[in-house]
Parts: structure tokens; sequence; C-alpha cells
């Protein structure tokens, strides 16, 4: 609880046991539907080319800062590009059945001093969106993130952005606020609307999640039975 302290200040909760974390590790995580593989341009450039190319048009694109790539050259280039940045550690969602890799996630702004990290580059294919596949892969990034003893979990996205807030949300990311002016990106004004979950609030949304992700909740067409919402109602 919340202090006073000698000059009359009320200040923050102690945490007498906090000595930070260590930088998350890029291992593979393991789920029912899919798996997040470090992204590689060797094992994962052709399978993402093909994705992408299955939208129709490049609005998938528009809130982010690249431009979906054309050709194999181009998508290693975009690829190589994540590897390289020290502030991206990206993987490959790769779906179990198939094989193949249909998007990419990433972390970004990992803070282990202070347990803090984004989940960001979040570039699903047509395949993936509105799928059980996207569910999963946010999922296992916040449970290796709370696992390995971090606090909090960040969700950023364009303040025009409403389906990016939406997802955010419906995982169970609590709307924090809106950075006006935040940033310029391809030309124009960006506002930033920060999401974020806290590992308190975690257990609450693990059960609900896991328990969406269920196979007994889909059928044999793989539609959910029961919206996430109501899972989380339940908690």
């Amino acid at each position: 609880m919340p202090e006073t302290n000698q000059f009359g200040q009320t200040v923050g909760d102690r945490l007498p046991h906090w000595n930070g974390v260590q930088p998350l590790p890029r291992s593979v995580l393991a789920g029912q539907y899919c798996r997040l593989e470090p992204l590689d341009a060797r094992t994962h450039t052709h399978d993402l080319l093909q994705a992408y190319s299955q939208a129709e048009d490049d609005s998938g694109w528009t809130w982010l800062a690249g431009e979906r790539p054309g050709g194999l050259e181009s998508m290693a280039r975009w690829i190589v590009g994540k590897i390289i940045d020290p502030r991206v550690a990206p993987f490959a969602v790769v779906e179990n059945a198939s094989g193949d890799a249909l998007g990419v996630i990433a972390w970004l702004t990992i803070n282990a001093d202070n347990g803090s990290v984004e989940i960001g580059h979040v570039t699903w294919s047509p395949q993936m969106q509105n799928s059980v596949l996207g569910t999963e892969a946010i999922w296992l990034m916040l449970r290796h993130a709370f696992a390995c003893g971090y606090r909090r979990v960040e969700w950023k996205c364009d303040s025009l952005n409403a389906a990016s807030r939406r997802a955010a949300e419906r995982i169970g990311f609590t709307w924090e606020g809106r950075f006006r002016q935040h940033m310029v990106r391809k030309g124009r004004n960006r506002d930033t609307d920060y999401l974020s979950m806290l590992d308190s609030e975690w257990p609450l949304r693990d059960a609900a999640i896991s328990a969406w992700l269920n196979a007994d909740n889909f059928d044999a067409q793989g539609q959910q039975k029961q919206k996430l919402d109501s899972f989380h109602e339940q908690q």
C-alpha cells in the first residue's frame, strides 16, 4: 500500500525483493495451434511472402511502419531489417498444422530493470486475421513475459487504428491514455494509444484465454462456440 514518508508525502508501494529481471530469452514458444520461432530470413522468407501475398490490397499495412514486400528479395530485406534492429526481438508465427509461417510478432522496448516490455510489430497475414492463431500468438508472448518475472506488458497503436485497440482490449489489455503527436509515420501525424496488462491481472486473463483456446470451444470448421469476452466475464 502507498505510504507517507518522513516529509508527509505519499509514496508508492515498496518492492523490497525487486532486483529487475533478465532480458527475455528468444526461444521457440510452443502452443496448441501455432508456435513462435525466432525470425530467420533463410527459414521464413518464402512462407511470409506467400502468406502476405494473399491479401487483396495493402490496407492491412496502413498502420505499419513499412510497406508490404513484393518479392523474395524485398521480403528478405524486411525480415533482416527486424533481425538486426537492436530494439526488436522478432518471431515468426508458424501454424502447427501446415508448418507455414503466417505472420510476425515481436518484443519491443525491453526494460529489464523495471520489468516492462512491449508487444509490437504485429503483422498478420489474411490467414491469421480473426483466427485462433492470432489470439494464441499473443497469449504465448504474454505467458512468456510474466513467467520470466516481468511486471508489465505494453501494447501501443495508432489512435486511429481501431482494430488494433479492439484486439488488445479483447485479450484483456487496459487502455491507459493517448500520447498526442507522438510520432510522424509515413509522413503523417500519429497520436498513440497506450494499453497495458500487469502481472497482478495476468492470472485471470490467462484463465479466460486458456479456456477460450480449449479445443472444445471450436467446432469442426474451427469456428468459436463462445466469444473470449464471455470467458473474461466468468472470471
